[in-house]
């Protein structure tokens, strides 16, 4: 269990630093890296509390950490 932690972070890691590389996000690399890995943990935790889980934990970090992405960066970008 403590080997997923630690592969659910090297996933979201590079989901993030992939999203920024490719254009899909415009945050800058290191905003997108801590958006990723807040959102796998995120979902990592409820995943053991309470057994949500979308398929192997490495689809799970690849989902929560786009979820992650689409949300965080929108929900506090500025309105205008």
């Amino acid at each position: 269990m403590f080997l997923q932690l630690f592969g659910t972070v090297v996933i979201a890691g590079i989901v993030g630093y992939v999203s920024e590389k490719s254009g899909f996000t415009r945050n800058g690399y290191l905003p997108s890296i801590i958006i990723c890995v807040g959102g796998a943990f995120l979902f990592y935790f409820m995943r053991i509390m309470f057994g949500f889980r979308f398929g192997a934990p490495g689809v799970d970090a690849i989902i929560s950490s786009i979820g992650a992405l689409i949300i965080v960066p929108t929900h506090w970008r500025g309105r205008k």
